[in-house]
């Protein structure tokens, strides 16, 4: 179906999307009744306007297929979402000129600005969902491959609760997970840098990852840059105790115990990393002695 044409695309996109908020908007429990489907008859008459806006001009039109289409619509009661756009997305289709207008416009339409528009919570539903989507995966990892090396399942939840301010969240996840990775000789479970994660990591992380391509631009960043779970848990961990005002002694000997592990299986961003977070912990405990404010950055 996606084949069909972009509009067709679009519009199967839009009413999974749409389910999505309805759900989360409303506070519902999630339909188990698919939302990617077409009434038949609406399905042939939106391709057989696709096809005359295109093959024929506008007065073999004014009959208009398009009016038809709208009365057959207002006298259905059993139309689906996906009906509807369909039926949205041709309103404006009137012959082949003004078609190809709305082709080659789609990619010079102006986007609506955060001035005009609040998408803040949109955002928060779509970052979510997506550490929800990420958490199931580390799940059928750990399942899959649990029995050859330590994989925990809750890094993404950890960054996430890192970026909404939850430390307190964040630091115990983090440190679960530190003394589970630690535990293996082997820690070779890691978190890939994909630019889409970008919004989940703090400035640090960002700065590290975009270091470490300019020093190695053979590097990919979609499939070769990464960051041991255990060095990423490490780093959110001092991080919560910083902002917490914890104690850091013990948080000193698991980096020295995981420079002993990993000393010589290190990536450029883990070895970055890792001293970034031995720095922050350096400059942590002088402050304190020092009983001047904490600076969290380097």
């Amino acid at each position: 179906m996606p084949k069909t044409d972009s509009k067709i695309d679009n519009i199967l996109g839009l009413s999974v999307f749409y389910q999505h908020v309805r759900t989360a908007a409303l506070s519902i429990q999630q339909q188990t009744q698919h939302v990617s489907v077409f009434t038949t008859e609406y399905f042939a008459q939106y391709l057989r306007i696709r096809c005359l806006s295109v093959t024929q001009c506008p007065q073999l039109m004014k009959e208009t297929e398009i009016e038809r289409f709208q009365k057959c619509c207002r006298k259905s009661y059993g139309m689906f979402i996906a009906d509807v756009l369909a039926l949205k997305s041709v309103r404006g289709t009137k012959c082949a000129r003004h078609f190809r207008k709305l082709m080659f416009g789609e990619d010079e339409t102006k986007p609506v600005t955060s001035g005009h528009l609040d998408i803040s919570e949109l955002v928060k539903l779509l970052q979510q969902s997506a550490v929800e989507h990420l958490t199931t995966l580390r799940k059928h990892q750990a399942q899959k491959f649990g029995s050859v090396f330590t994989i925990v399942t809750t890094d993404y939840e950890a960054l996430y609760a890192y970026k909404c301010g939850e430390y307190q969240r964040c630091l115990q996840l983090s440190t679960d997970n530190v003394r589970t990775l630690i535990s293996d000789p082997y820690p070779l479970s890691r978190v890939f840098m994909f630019p889409e994660f970008i919004q989940l990591m703090d400035d640090d992380i960002v700065s590290l990852s975009g270091l470490t391509l300019i020093l190695n631009p053979e590097i990919s960043y979609r499939t070769q840059l990464s960051v041991r779970q255990l060095i990423l848990s490490l780093y959110l961990m001092t991080q919560c105790q910083i902002k917490l005002h914890h104690l850091m002694a013990q948080t000193l000997d698991y980096i020295e115990a995981t420079r002993h592990i990993c000393e010589r299986r290190m990536d450029a961003l883990d070895q970055l990393l890792l001293k970034l977070t031995e720095r922050k912990i350096q400059m942590y405990i002088t402050s304190v002695n020092s009983d001047q404010p904490v600076e969290c950055t380097d």
